[in-house]
């Protein structure tokens, strides 16, 4: 009985100890990644204020009552794989938003680094910080733009000049 005790005490400790294993000072799990290196965001520029020649239109939804734009001179693919860009939106009353704005195809992520002002200046945005794009929420700009221009198709890291290419042709089309 002893040694059926011992046994079962023995067993119950295997797991603990072999999800705690480390080789030398560096975890197991790590030891065949060391070839990647960690992402690392470069330094976003900001861009200067967006002239109306340079607004290349996108469309969401039937129910988007706004205009959509991005400023083709602010489009950039970083290389860190961060498509960078201006986004201009134009209520239906009126109203003008500008955001500079980063996507991450990567991940499925969104930042907002800069609000625009009226007089062109940016204003940094005080807590910038990645957060997910919403597939779901069907009138989100971010989700049309991380699935029909800037990370369409799953082709990995971002391409500027098929981003620039979609924008002028509507978006993405499944090959056939």
């Amino acid at each position: 009985m002893r040694q059926l005790l011992l046994c079962l005490a023995l067993a119950a400790a295997l797991p603990v100890q072999a999800d705690s294993y480390t080789w030398g000072k560096k975890q197991f799990e790590y030891d065949y990644d060391e070839e990647k290196k960690p992402w690392e965001e470069i330094q976003a520029q900001m861009p200067a204020a967006p002239k109306a020649e340079a607004l290349m239109p996108f469309t969401l939804d039937a129910t988007a009552t706004g205009k959509y734009y991005i400023d083709g001179n602010s489009l950039s693919v970083g290389e860190d794989g961060v498509v960078r860009y201006t986004v201009v939106i134009v209520s239906a009353q009126g109203a003008r938003t500008v955001n500079f704005e980063g996507m991450r195809c990567t991940t499925g992520e969104r930042k907002i680094y800069a609000f625009g002002r009226p007089n062109g200046e940016w204003a940094r945005n005080r807590y910038p910080r990645w957060e997910p794009i919403n597939a779901r929420q069907q009138s989100s700009y971010h989700r049309e733009l991380f699935f029909s221009y800037f990370c369409a198709g799953g082709e990995g890291l971002p391409d500027l000049a098929r981003i620039q290419y979609r924008l002028k042709t509507g978006g993405y089309r499944p090959p056939q």
